[in-house]
């Protein structure tokens, strides 16, 4: 019936369904929603065979179609993987349920009181690329808090997606939620995504992640209102007070501890009171690993001068530019000032951190620096929804309206105001 609908067709009848679901899950109780958390999470060790087999087929899919070794690895499911899907499971299943719970109540002169309760969005759509894990995070996360879920997967996991789309629905049914709770879109027609991004009347939220491609193009055409962030063009600031040795280690966590991540150091600012101390000392280990070195004119000649070679200048696009590899702009600046006016102009709101041992220079970064995460004597790669006792995230956000930073079950809720009365009337 659907193969005749056209695209518009398909995502109205899948949003209706996913509409008419959000409304059960909304109402499910806590002992509910976890028990189809934990249900998953036996049905993924029960299964694994299984679903490696449906993997493989992706993978030998992307192999011919001549996908890069990076892009496989993100791809393949393997022990250690549904180890983890399983581990995030049971985490967010053991995390509070904010759902229904009410806080700040305030009694009021008329003898009301006003309190605000925490509900879920509705119908969440999730875009994202390759990693089948994103599959059961999306999952985990928009059921414990109370929405229904549509998942929009990249093609080169449609078999993988498929296999956990059936393990989901299963572990729906099993606890007495219907399986349009969640609904994961297998058909690769790329003008269901064109609809799915301006369904407003069903869906509620968009949530992309992938790609800046990606996100670019949901930024210019959805009409569906989105959490995301485009770059992580993030900094890491070392201060005149900086305890040097200690800096050292974080600005080599920051960046060479994984290149590809969205909270990784993009961009080394250093203050001139120590440039000559410090810079030789972390940039020779950074050309150790291999990392490559733009920097400014007067980073470039205190390395220069202490005789470490095969360094770049920095042109302007280098301080605006989400490398997400192993290669670092480097500059030299005066103050906190001038560091801090360097991350608001160049940054992309995402993750700054200072190193400081000055307690009025770390309370004026932390305050000035417009970003979703601002960070203090460590390393920007701690910006993550598991790192910060999320659980899990489902991305994010360097937005400024309804969530900031790693969006995790709360950042999939928004309140609503209560009123409690007994009797009072407006004068």
């Amino acid at each position: 019936m659907t193969e005749t609908l056209s695209a518009a067709d398909k995502i109205a009848v899948i949003g209706k369904a996913a509409k008419a679901a959000s409304f059960q899950i909304a109402n499910a109780s806590t002992q509910q929603k976890n028990a189809v958390l934990l249900k998953l999470a036996d049905l993924l060790g029960d299964n694994l065979e299984d679903l490696m087999k449906a993997n493989a087929l992706d993978l030998d899919a992307g192999a011919k179609a001549g996908l890069s070794d990076a892009f496989l690895d993100r791809l393949a499911i393997t022990d250690k993987v549904v180890a983890q899907m399983v581990e995030g499971l049971r985490q967010i299943a053991s995390l509070r349920d904010p759902i229904g719970e009410v806080v700040d109540i305030r009694p009021q002169p008329s003898g009301i009181e006003v309190g605000r309760m925490r509900t879920p969005l509705g119908v969440v759509a999730i875009i994202y690329e390759s990693r089948p894990n994103v599959t059961i995070d999306a999952t985990a996360l928009c059921i414990k808090s109370g929405n229904a879920a549509i998942l929009r997967g990249g093609s080169d996991a449609k078999h993988s997606n498929a296999f956990l789309a059936s393990l989901i629905a299963q572990a729906l049914q099993a606890c007495g939620l219907p399986s349009d709770t969640v609904q994961i879109i297998a058909d690769p027609d790329r003008d269901l995504v064109g609809e799915l991004i301006r369904c407003r009347h069903y869906v509620d939220v968009l949530i992309p992640r992938g790609g800046k491609g990606l996100i670019s193009r949901l930024m210019s055409e959805a009409t569906v209102p989105m959490i995301k962030h485009l770059e992580g063009i993030c900094h890491t600031y070392v201060d005149e007070t900086a305890d040097l040795s200690l800096a050292v280690k974080v600005c080599d966590n920051a960046k060479t501890q994984r290149y590809s991540p969205c909270n990784a150091m993009e961009t080394l600012l250093v203050n001139e009171s120590v440039a000559q101390e410090f810079l030789p000392v972390m940039c020779a280990l950074y050309l150790k690993k291999n990392v490559e070195l733009r920097c400014d004119p007067q980073s470039k000649s205190i390395l220069n001068a202490k005789g470490l070679t095969g360094i770049k200048d920095a042109a302007e696009e280098d301080w605006s530019t989400e490398y997400n590899a192993p290669i670092l702009s480097v500059k030299v600046v005066r103050n906190i000032d001038e560091a801090i006016a360097h991350i608001n102009t160049y940054g992309s709101h995402h993750t700054d951190a200072i190193i400081t041992n000055n307690l009025q220079h770390s309370e004026k970064f932390l305050r000035e620096v417009d970003s979703s995460s601002v960070m203090l004597n460590t390393s920007t790669r701690f910006a993550d929804g598991f790192e910060y006792g999320l659980g899990a995230e489902i991305g994010i956000s360097t937005d400024k309206i309804h969530a900031r930073g790693p969006v995790g079950i709360e950042g999939l809720t928004s309140l609503k105001y209560v009123v409690y009365g007994h009797g009072e009337l407006r004068k």
